[in-house]
């Protein structure tokens, strides 16, 4: 999925995962949009700080 897909998606409410679905995406309180560990509940940021460059591959990220 594109960054964008990813986005829109999470904006209208649905759910996308990376990888499996231990790992979700959420937009948190900040906008800003993160992806999250449910074993251990840490965070890293779904881009950079340039807010275009994905942490991660596009190929990776998938709704479930």
């Amino acid at each position: 999925m594109t960054l964008e897909e990813i986005k829109q998606a999470i904006e209208q409410g649905g759910r996308v995962c990376w990888k499996h679905e231990g790992y979700p995406v959420i937009k948190d309180g900040l906008g800003r949009f993160l992806i999250i560990c449910t074993r251990n509940q840490s965070a890293w940021g779904l881009t950079w700080n340039d807010g275009a460059t994905m942490n991660e591959k596009e190929e990776d990220f998938y709704i479930p």
